[in-house]
């Protein structure tokens, strides 16, 4: 069938919008629309759209009559209501009381409620059951209500194309099901209308798997931050009198996100090795994991893009370090005093080799983290297979925080083992960032091992250290016995 979101239903041609809609087929359900808002402007296009033939209900119809289209006839609600099945009721929630008056019309008539709350309501009732309790004789459904009138007009690249659907009553769920698939959504069943009041608050909740990996993301940035900036810009002030807070905006932000970034990829891959640390000791995978490795392990990817926007600003920022004047001040002043004293430039084999494979790693690691991220898109991952799924995000995943690790030893050298470099007595930045890496790294090793790699690949594919089946060759040697088989 025809993708009819395809396309927006709206274009700006010569500063005029013009309705990309075929006329309405006459033998089309008639769909009504109480209420007259943006969101019905919007839904009273996308059904005209799609060959329905739509009335809108309306206190005064013809004052709206010019903001809807052509072929969607507004006029009262009470004619809409007595014309159409289903209908569409678009008005707020505290305005529902107000359409009593059109009970007797819309008795035995499937009512769509759209509405949404202004927070989260976790207590009940939702405003569909509310909906219901006034009309008790009409077939009630949940929906639509997590889309919005822009992706209405605009089409799929503009918005999601789900919608969830709960109702008491399969017959008008199944008919808003098909209506959904006509206008080019993707329905989803919610089940009863007890349902309706989680599809209300799916809207209100403000990015609910990325609230912890972005706090988690912050806070590792403030502390390796401040850790920085007492390290590089504060102990020179204090034991030598030498200012050098310009570093704050560029130099210091600079030192710090690829720290965020190498912890955040690490995070990603501590709680897979947890889990399987767990199931070596449990015996079996058919035991939960605590509630807080349970939602570590679901917005894996959100820290994996977290790490994925720290390094790539640490990329960005690292070329803009020659543009800075300070920097241009200082290689001046350097070449100026080497020209004054008769001093070649020093070349230094080990230095220049260091800052090559530096370098050279930290660009591979960007480019695996590049691929983990693209491959994380929805969209992307849809047209992979499972295995190759697992073959990116794991193995490829592994090699890319093996590449930032090496990145960051490259980095400290021979830092760890100067005393120079303990500020404050305080450790190099770097040591404290590979610390987890480097442990998670080796962990990962460790679950190479024969007989543990072995132990886990059995567990995984149901294997049970205390629940397993015994057989035991009878004695006459003519059939074959089964013990414990309770424990099956």
């Amino acid at each position: 069938m025809p993708d009819n979101m395809s396309r927006p239903l709206i274009r700006d041609r010569g500063g005029s919008r013009r309705l990309e809609a075929s006329m309405s087929d006459p033998g089309a359900p008639v769909v009504g629309i109480l209420g007259t808002g943006d969101f019905s402007r919007s839904l009273a296009r996308r059904l005209v759209a799609s060959g329905y033939q739509v009335v809108v209900g309306s206190r005064n119809p013809k004052r709206f009559e010019a903001l809807f289209p052509e072929e969607a006839e507004v006029t009262t609600q009470i004619e809409a209501a007595s014309q159409a099945d289903p209908i569409f009721v678009a008005v707020h929630p505290e305005h529902h009381s107000t359409l009593v008056e059109l009970k007797p019309m819309l008795a035995g008539k499937t009512l769509v409620d759209v509405s949404n709350g202004l927070r989260i309501n976790q207590d009940g009732p939702s405003n569909a059951e509310l909906l219901a309790d006034l009309f008790p004789e009409s077939p009630v459904v949940k929906g639509f209500n997590t889309v919005s009138a822009w992706a209405l007009q605009m089409g799929p690249w503009d918005g999601s194309r789900q919608i969830f659907l709960c109702s008491d009553y399969g017959k008008s769920k199944n008919m808003m099901m098909q209506l959904c698939r006509k206008m080019g959504f993707i329905p989803v069943d919610m089940g009863s209308l007890s349902s309706s009041l989680e599809v209300e608050n799916l809207p209100l909740h403000l990015f609910p798997s990325w609230r912890i990996p972005v706090l988690c993301t912050i806070s590792l940035f403030v502390f390796f931050y401040l850790y920085n900036f007492v390290r590089d810009v504060l102990h020179p002030f204090v034991t030598k009198k030498e200012s050098v807070f310009y570093k704050m905006p560029i130099d210091t932000v600079n030192v710090t996100l690829p720290c965020v970034a190498l912890v955040m990829l690490s995070l990603v891959y501590l709680p897979g090795l947890c889990a399987a640390f767990l199931q070596l000791c449990w015996g079996t995978k058919y035991k939960r994991f605590p509630g807080y490795l349970d939602q570590w392990l679901t917005r894996r990817k959100q820290f994996g893009l977290c790490s994925f926007l720290c390094a790539s600003l640490h990329a960005v920022y690292s070329l803009c370090l020659p543009m800075r004047k300070s920097a241009k001040i200082k290689l001046t002043n350097v070449a100026f005093h080497q020209v004054k004293q008769g001093v070649e430039a020093p070349w230094v084999d080990e230095d220049v080799w260091r800052m090559e494979l530096y370098l050279s790693v930290g660009i591979m690691a960007l480019g695996l983290l590049s691929l983990l991220a693209v491959t994380s898109l929805p969209s992307v991952a849809n047209g992979i297979n499972w295995r190759e799924f697992s073959f990116i995000q794991s193995t490829l995943g592994y090699c890319a925080l093996s590449m930032a690790t090496l990145h960051t030893l490259l980095f400290g050298w021979d830092r760890a083992f100067d005393s120079k470099q303990y500020h404050f007595y305080t450790p190099p930045t770097f040591l404290l960032v590979v610390i987890l890496p480097v442990t998670i790294l080796l962990c990962r090793l460790g679950l190479l091992v024969p007989c543990l790699a072995g132990r886990l690949r059995r567990i995984r594919r149901g294997w049970e250290e205390n629940r397993h089946i015994r057989f035991n060759l009878q004695d006459d040697g003519r059939h074959n016995g089964l013990e414990d088989m309770s424990h099956v």
